[in-house]
């Protein structure tokens, strides 16, 4: 049995495409840059907000310095339109209700900046209770490093074999293959079910009610 769940957001938790793509079109934007469509953004997801940026760039302005010039438009304007667009997959709700009340630990761990990832998860689940809430920061490094997941094990009290890591992206699959702990992937997010059947995790899930059987 597992005692812990952790999830991804972005693509996992919360269809997000619609409010990243809107904010970084409207850096590039406001920098004069060619824009990209909503499925162009989707491929450029997955590592932090700095490589969302970094790809998003025409090839000549992928510099450090071009990233922070389209952080200082991106950050402001994300923090105010974050859930505009974005909404829960269906059956999450009901998922991490019956979680909980099954008594399973839930916890969260994102490559999106700390106060995005905190204020999205307040919003869409206020009535979970996750024992650790992580984003991107500054002192730890990004997935598929393990070092988030090690964390919340560490908090929680749990041993690998009683984590269950669920992503859509092949960098989550990494993150749990490194990390040690089984990994299920879900077919409804940003990245194809063949790029995370190449990880061979547990399973790629096409609804939230199947995740119960890895439970």
């Amino acid at each position: 049995m597992k005692r812990l769940v952790i999830f991804d957001l972005d693509g996992t938790l919360v269809d997000t495409i619609a409010d990243l793509a809107g904010a970084t079109n409207y850096a590039l934007v406001q920098l004069g840059l060619p824009t990209h469509s909503v499925q162009a953004i989707r491929s450029f997801v997955g590592n932090g907000i700095n490589k969302l940026l970094e790809r998003s760039l025409p090839e000549s302005e992928r510099t450090e310095a071009g990233v922070m010039r389209m952080r200082e438009h991106f950050i402001p304007y994300y923090n105010v339109h974050n859930a505009d667009l974005s909404q829960p997959y269906p059956g999450i709700v009901s998922l991490l209700n019956e979680l909980q009340s099954r008594g399973v630990l839930l916890a969260v761990a994102s490559n999106k900046y700390q106060a995005a990832t905190e204020k999205i998860i307040a919003r869409y689940f206020p009535e979970i209770d996750f024992v650790r809430v992580y984003g991107q920061r500054t002192d730890v490094p990004i997935k598929p490093n393990p070092a988030v997941v090690l964390e919340i094990m560490g908090h929680a009290g749990v041993e690998r074999n009683e984590v269950l890591y669920v992503g859509d992206s092949g960098v989550d699959m990494q993150t749990g293959i490194n990390a040690g702990v089984d990994t299920v992937g879900v077919s409804w997010g940003f990245r194809s079910r063949s790029e995370l059947e190449s990880f061979s995790p547990l399973a790629v899930i096409d609804s939230a009610e199947d995740l119960l059987g890895f439970v």
